[in-house]
């Protein structure tokens, strides 16, 4: 039976959770706006409420935070028990005893529990089936908690053939003990730096550009999205049109797409037909 302690026991599964708990100290207002924006603009809402928002895998509990002061009655779950002290410690300072925000413990791969949940209005998945380990199963339990007419917001590592391999095996590495976790940051931090001084340059004309207006994506943290990346196991990817056509089989409309050309995440917006009511 798998379970969160076995897997990291076994180095198959890296510790989000730990990486969130360290990211609550650099939250401020300035990256929950930039949160809060980046929801509006993809959702096409300017508030939630009345909407039922599910958060499958909350992380840190940013983008519940979010759904919550945007109005939405929400649900968030996470399989990793630090990421679920996460989303608690920010329930707490911001919305202490509210009945309209449930957190729990659970698996987007446990369809007793999905079912459980019933139906929501808007389910939100950025950046977390990928890392299951299985997910299209994850993305089959997903569909089944949107309710008719309801929205699917998810975020997909984009499929980069041998590159894709290449980060899967330096991911499976990171996870597998104390030395390579070592050896592998010690790499690979240095070039990111680098690659963000020259992203800088280019886009902001001065060097630390890029890593001082990161926040405004999404109100991430540069440190903690490289640390992330580096460690993010299990990892898999898909195409756009994979997603597209998996969603597609299963009675949902594209909205709207945002693609890469990279080894980033393609996001996807998707609704859930209303079937008509035969006559």
């Amino acid at each position: 039976m798998r379970t969160f302690k076995k897997e990291i026991r076994q180095g198959e599964r890296f510790r989000f959770g730990r990486n969130w708990r360290s990211f609550l100290s650099a939250l401020n207002r300035e990256r929950l706006s930039a949160a809060e924006e980046s929801l509006k603009k993809m959702l096409g809402y300017q508030q939630l409420k009345g909407k039922k928002f599910l958060d499958i895998g909350s992380g840190s509990g940013l983008f519940s935070l979010a759904a919550r002061r945007l109005g939405a009655q929400v649900h968030s779950f996470d399989y990793d028990p630090d990421s679920v002290l996460c989303t608690k410690e920010l329930k707490s300072r911001f919305f202490p005893e509210d009945p309209s925000w449930t957190i729990e413990e659970g698996s987007v791969l446990d369809k007793a529990y999905l079912k459980s949940l019933g139906e929501f209005d808007i389910v939100y998945s950025w950046g977390v089936l990928h890392h299951t380990g299985d997910m299209f199963g994850a993305m089959e339990n997903a569909t089944g908690t949107v309710a008719p007419g309801g929205l699917l917001y998810v975020a997909i590592y984009n499929d980069q053939g041998p590159l894709s391999r290449f980060w899967r095996t330096v991911k499976k590495n990171y996870c597998a003990g104390r030395l390579r976790k070592i050896l592998i940051t010690a790499s690979f931090f240095p070039l990111f730096f680098l690659q963000s001084l020259t992203i800088g340059l280019l886009r902001y004309r001065h060097p630390i550009g890029h890593i001082r207006n990161y926040k405004d994506k999404r109100g991430m943290s540069i440190i903690h999205d490289w640390r992330d990346w580096l460690g993010g196991y299990p990892f898999e990817v898909a195409k756009p049109e994979k997603i597209f056509d998996f969603c597609k089989q299963r009675g949902f409309n594209l909205i709207s797409m945002k693609t890469v050309n990279s080894l980033g995440n393609n996001e996807f917006l998707f609704e859930k037909v209303l079937h008509k009511k035969s006559e």
